[in-house]
């Protein structure tokens, strides 16, 4: 009996969390485990931007907002008003949700190029919020004094382990539902929406609420990215909210491809490879990524994953006209 595809998605996830799960036990030291909730942080923002990018046609050059608010939302949340870690986390991302809907509200009107830029206002606006706002975020020198991690349910994220092991079952969480979010009804309507926006009006499809939606839903996946972050580093950062995040989260799209659904955390492994290998050779980090960048574009004119999985679907359909 043939399996759904989200049973399939569902068992591919709980190996990939198993697989994840033994990781620590089996390399020793934290270097390793320290890298994996990095990825999961920066996986989960840039598969949330795809979900624009790839899936909806729509380039968000501010999105790197949401996972500042994700990471702030969490800290002060924790730091003031000592409510458990799993009420925390929800509140932040319902208040990262109503922050995207009303923003998203004014965005998603927009044509591309405008809806590029807009956000990219409300970024900077955002970011200079925090900034300015001394005294609830520290300014430029961020949320101090460390996030509280009261145990809950028996878990205690202050032990590293545990911490490890929350953050990967948030990654392999948080990319199971954005699959289903993808292959469900409203991936596919979010992709006719994509190629063809002037017709889908007259198929009876909502346009500017489907797009809305979508842009609330990733928001509220690259704020989840934000409080791994914050739990990672103990702590809140302007830089967490500056365009160069969104910089990044577009780079490792492109580094990775915005075809395929795990492109962008294969993107994500590469570019932190990459800044750990990189910045201990030379201080010219720029340069390297500026020509790793023009590899992947122009030689080759796609994401590492894309380029596999077209030249495998190239095999494939090769074998049989070779055969006698």
């Amino acid at each position: 009996m043939a399996r759904s595809p989200a049973l399939r998605d569902g068992l591919v996830a709980l190996i990939a969390f198993a697989a994840l799960a033994a990781l620590p036990f089996a390399v020793g030291g934290t270097a390793l485990p320290d890298f994996v909730i990095r990825v999961a942080a920066f996986g989960l923002f840039a598969t949330s931007l795809n979900l624009l990018v790839g899936y909806g046609g729509m380039i968000s050059f501010g999105h790197g907002m949401f996972f500042g608010l994700g990471a702030y939302a969490f800290g002060l949340l924790m730091q003031r008003t000592g409510l458990p870690v799993p009420v925390s986390f929800v509140l932040t991302l319902a208040f990262t949700a109503a922050t995207a809907a009303v923003i998203g509200a004014i965005c998603v009107r927009l044509k591309e190029i405008y809806f590029a830029f807009v956000t990219l206002a409300f970024q900077m606006l955002i970011y200079s919020l925090i900034v300015s706002w001394v005294g609830l975020t520290g300014g430029d020198q961020g949320l101090r004094g460390g996030i509280p991690r009261p145990p809950f349910l028996g878990i205690d994220l202050s032990n590293h382990t545990q911490l490890y092991l929350m953050s990967c079952a948030l990654l392999v969480g948080g990319l199971l539902l954005m699959r289903q979010i993808v292959e469900s009804p409203f991936g596919y309507t979010l992709r006719m929406i994509r190629d063809n926006a002037n017709r889908a009006p007259f198929l009876g499809i909502p346009v500017w609420r489907t797009r809305l939606v979508a842009f609330v839903l990733s928001s509220v996946f690259a704020a989840a990215g934000g409080v791994i972050m914050s739990l990672f580093v103990s702590g809140a950062y302007p830089e967490f909210a500056y365009w160069t995040i969104s910089g990044e989260g577009m780079f490792i799209i492109m580094l990775g491809g915005i075809n395929a659904f795990l492109g962008p955390l294969a993107g994500t492994v590469i570019l932190l490879l990459l800044n750990d290998w990189v910045t201990r050779l030379t201080d010219h980090y720029g340069i390297v990524l500026g020509v790793v960048i023009l590899f992947f574009a122009l030689g080759l004119r796609k994401g590492l994953v894309d380029f596999i999985v077209e030249w495998l679907e190239g095999r494939r359909s090769a074998a049989p006209e070779s055969r006698p």
